[in-house]
């Protein structure tokens, strides 16, 4: 059993990263082989619109034909059997690299024939990340779940069924002394020092379900 994971963070040390790391730490735990790709380490871009992947006369179907640093990556999340997506939250949705990601590995397999049955070759677990500065409180005012749920519904749809697992009010600095902000430093890091724990220890779970075939 094969997980991969994704960071979309472009740090590879902080919240996003330390979560997805503790969702791999999970699966190991239950068995299953893990890769880790921090996809700031590749160059490639989102869609081109090409639309190669809905030809009728293609040679593959669910295949991006774009030729970059990913489409290595893309051909083996095609035998993998279980994928993990990590992003910090940058003005209300994913990474800029996080959504090019996700544009590449899901659009080959929409449907345009038939939005109901995938063109991915069968069904496999995938779990969701967020991490971000906002508190709980302000999800709904913001607007956060009709995006967040937008997001995990579409990667159920291609793949088999998606898992969310959100990370809130996290550090965004390891001194907030030296950058702006505007709220109690002492109390923020009294939260982040209590919960975080327990969000990596979710995390863990998690990747510990993926591991064993999770279909929700």
């Amino acid at each position: 059993m094969k997980l991969m994971a994704f960071n979309g963070s472009p740090r590879k040390k902080w919240n996003t990263a330390t979560m997805v790391e503790h969702a791999l730490e999970g699966a190991r735990e239950a068995g299953a082989e893990v890769e880790l790709v921090n996809l700031y380490d590749l160059d490639f871009k989102g869609c081109s619109s090409c639309f190669a992947c809905k030809r009728l006369n293609r040679k593959e179907i669910g295949v991006c034909a774009v030729k970059d640093e990913l489409k290595p990556v893309l051909e083996r999340v095609r035998e993998a059997d279980a994928l993990l997506v990590g992003s910090p939250v940058y003005y209300g949705t994913e990474s800029a690299c996080t959504r090019a990601f996700l544009e590449r590995v899901q659009f080959p397999y929409l449907n345009y024939a038939d939005y109901d049955n995938s063109h991915f070759p069968r069904k496999i677990p995938t779990g969701l990340i967020y991490t971000m500065n906002v508190p709980e409180s302000l999800l709904e005012p913001l607007g956060y779940p009709v995006t967040f749920e937008r997001t995990r519904a579409f990667l159920a749809r291609h793949f088999g069924s998606c898992e969310l697992l959100l990370s809130m009010n996290t550090s965004q600095y390891s001194d907030y002394d030296k950058y702006e902000t505007g709220f109690d430093k002492e109390a923020k890091a009294r939260q982040h020092e209590e919960q975080f724990p327990k969000d990596c220890q979710a995390a863990r779970e998690l990747g510990a379900r993926l591991a064993k075939g999770y279909q929700g």
